[in-house]
């Protein structure tokens, strides 16, 4: 065969691959700090950032320290933070009743950082996983085996009003109970709070990959493992139909915004829920995706800016408007710089 052959080819997609303005004029998926929540964890007192260990570069911040670290994601466009408490296990109970305390942790963290940078919106997680010595995110019933579904639903109801009253901008329900979305939206305007916005986890599944992020807030520590199963309440990774399911009922009972949780290994169903509604959709890259990325660039098996960019345009290509990912800094602010 000739040195000197040619295909007849019309199409020839690389033509388009050619050089780097080509390849930019044709991407079609592309991130920006606009499309990032930063998740920040809050503890009390006055001690010096404290790192999560399973979590490289994540650190429980004190109340002073957060309204720093929010100026900061301010300042490189990140638009809004979710935060998250971690409370001495001195105060945890088999009902979670700190998080009906009007001065709690997180409420305190709330006003603190509206004070500070009132542009910045504000997330905050409706669940009593923090809050109970089991480490369930609701309370259990008296064979002490399952959550029990409406009495817990009570509780996040008053959660979210004292969250609302504190100055939050989205309020996000996170346990996975049925018909809690509706509830809160009812408790919301109830007490006035009509623009008080709801985050519904719509379709979060039981995975394995929650490790670090019970680490991060102590609900391994109080259950006494990071394995705790939370099947009865949580979907199961095998069902997909299943999370249509739940992300229609939620979208159906009020909620703003509809939320796939992990992101990473659930694309399929971050498509297929972009695909049945017309209300943004939102991903979350969770602790033990970041920390499976972090974990493997240390050991030099992975480029971890690579990596870290091509994670998240994947969730995004998938169909998410926003993504919540603990990389939201380090990536704002490349991207400001325009790298």
């Amino acid at each position: 065969m000739s040195d000197n052959f040619k295909l007849d080819l019309a199409q020839r997609p690389r033509r388009l691959r050619r050089t780097a303005s080509l390849r930019a004029m044709v991407e079609e998926t592309v991130l920006r700090p606009a499309d990032f929540i930063a998740p920040l964890f809050v503890v009390e007192g006055r001690a010096a950032p404290d790192p999560i260990k399973s979590m490289p570069g994540v650190f429980r911040l004190n109340i002073r320290d957060l309204v720093k670290e929010c100026r900061a994601l301010q300042k490189v466009g990140v638009p809004a933070v979710a935060l998250f408490p971690k409370l001495d296990p001195k105060l945890k109970d088999d009902v979670g009743s700190q998080a009906l305390n009007e001065d709690a942790l997180v409420l305190r963290a709330v006003r603190a950082v509206k004070k500070a940078v009132p542009e910045l919106t504000i997330l905050t997680d409706v669940a009593l996983d923090p809050y109970t010595s089991h480490g369930h995110d609701g309370v259990l019933n008296e064979a002490l085996d399952d959550v029990e579904n409406d009495r817990t639903v009570g509780l996040l109801m008053k959660m979210a009003v004292l969250q609302a009253r504190a100055g939050v901008d989205l309020v996000a329900p996170s346990d996975m109970m049925d018909g809690r979305v509706g509830a809160i939206r009812q408790a919301l305007d109830a007490a006035g709070y009509t623009g008080t916005g709801i985050m519904a986890y719509a379709a979060k599944f039981n995975s394995a990959y929650y490790g670090p992020f019970r680490d991060a807030v102590g609900s391994a520590q109080a259950a006494g493992t990071r394995l705790l199963s939370k099947a009865t309440y949580q979907l199961n990774p095998a069902n997909r139909r299943e999370a249509l399911i739940e992300t229609q009922l939620d979208d159906v009972e009020g909620a703003d915004i509809l939320m796939v949780k992990p992101a990473g290994l659930y694309l399929d169903i971050i498509r297929d829920v972009r695909e049945a509604t017309r209300k943004p959709v939102a991903a979350y890259q969770i602790s033990g995706e970041y920390a499976q990325i972090q974990a493997a660039a240390q050991l030099g098996w992975l480029d971890l800016a690579r990596c870290r960019h091509e994670s998240l345009l994947a969730i995004k290509r998938a169909g998410a408007d926003m993504i919540l990912t603990y990389f939201a800094k380090e990536m704002a602010t490349l991207l400001r710089a325009g790298r």
